[in-house]
């Protein structure tokens, strides 16, 4: 299950129960409305994506992270945005002090 909340320079900030990359409904709501905001403009977008890991499995980490990345990526390319507007960094385990099992999506080109 997801929860989207808005973060500091972020535009949005998806956050996952631990260890799913599922997407809820009202998430998917709320990604929808931002693609139909976005799609107009020349505007980027970054998804950096985080997952706690058990112990020190940096490489499950890694695979959780991308696995959420790339189910914001798809539910906004299936809503309008193109894929080459949008870039995906999974990043495994957060080190920045922020939630661990989120994705961060963040508005380039303004």
């Amino acid at each position: 299950m997801a929860s989207l909340t808005p973060s500091g320079d972020d535009l949005l900030q998806v956050r996952f129960r631990a260890g799913s990359s599922v997407l809820t409904r009202d998430v998917e709501s709320q990604l929808k409305a931002m693609a139909v905001k976005i799609e107009p403009t020349n505007a980027r977008l970054q998804l950096k994506a985080y997952a706690e890991s058990s112990g020190n499995d940096t490489s499950k980490a890694r695979r959780l992270s991308l696995s959420r990345a790339l189910a914001v990526r798809s539910f906004l390319i299936e809503n309008g945005l193109r894929s080459t507007r949008i870039d995906v960094r999974a990043l495994g385990i957060a080190r920045d002090g922020g939630a661990p099992d989120r994705v961060d999506i963040l508005l380039l080109d303004r």
